[in-house]
């Protein structure tokens, strides 16, 4: 004879089966439930894309691959990641003296080149620091390092040292178009630096 089964009683039973601890246990956690339904959408993505693209699934994923090497070579190129790249390293001879990059400064604003002006002005700057023992003497430095460590030992001319790197920094690297403004305050500054020489020769 078969059994009845009583629709409400049959409920009750799951219910409480299911309110097992051993069952909420057995359940993937929320962030595995999250991930795997990522996963299973870029499968479907990948699949679709696969099966429209030449080579299927292999083509889909050569074309997403050149997207990505395209969108870092144009950041590379124009973006803010370009900059970051490139350091800002501001390099200096070792075999000039401030002065003389002094003299091409001058020189290259009295012809009109401004940028120039600028690089080779702050160049005056680190060298005439290097020669002071305010800057450690080697290369590679970038204008973030030069004004962090100048600024250090001389603290009341932290910000003009930031101003002035900051402009070399947007002007050489940052592809900015150099004024005349700018480049007297970094002037400025290296003569007011050059009448400090007893305060920035004790350590």
């Amino acid at each position: 004879m078969p059994v009845e089964v009583d629709p409400d009683a049959a409920r009750e039973a799951a219910a409480r089966e299911l309110a097992d601890p051993a069952y909420a246990a057995a359940e993937p956690s929320f962030p595995q439930q999250v991930f795997e339904r990522i996963g299973r959408f870029l499968g479907d993505v990948l699949s679709a894309v696969g099966d429209v693209a030449p080579g299927g699934l292999v083509g889909a994923m050569i074309l997403l691959l050149l997207a990505v090497v395209v969108f870092i070579v144009i950041r590379l190129r124009v973006g803010p990641l370009a900059r970051s790249l490139r350091s800002d390293v501001v390099t200096v001879d070792r075999g000039r003296s401030s002065e003389d990059y002094r003299q091409a400064a001058e020189a290259a604003r009295d012809r009109g080149d401004l940028g120039t002006a600028v690089r080779e002005r702050f160049r005056a700057i680190v060298r005439e620091l290097d020669g002071r023992g305010v800057l450690d003497e080697r290369s590679g430095r970038t204008v973030d390092e030069i004004a962090a460590q100048a600024g250090q030992r001389l603290p009341h001319r932290a910000s003009e040292l930031r101003a002035a790197a900051t402009l070399f920094d947007d002007v050489v690297y940052g592809g900015h178009p150099p004024t005349e403004a700018g480049y007297d305050a970094v002037a400025a500054l290296d003569t007011a630096l050059q009448a400090e020489r007893p305060a920035m020769a004790a350590r």
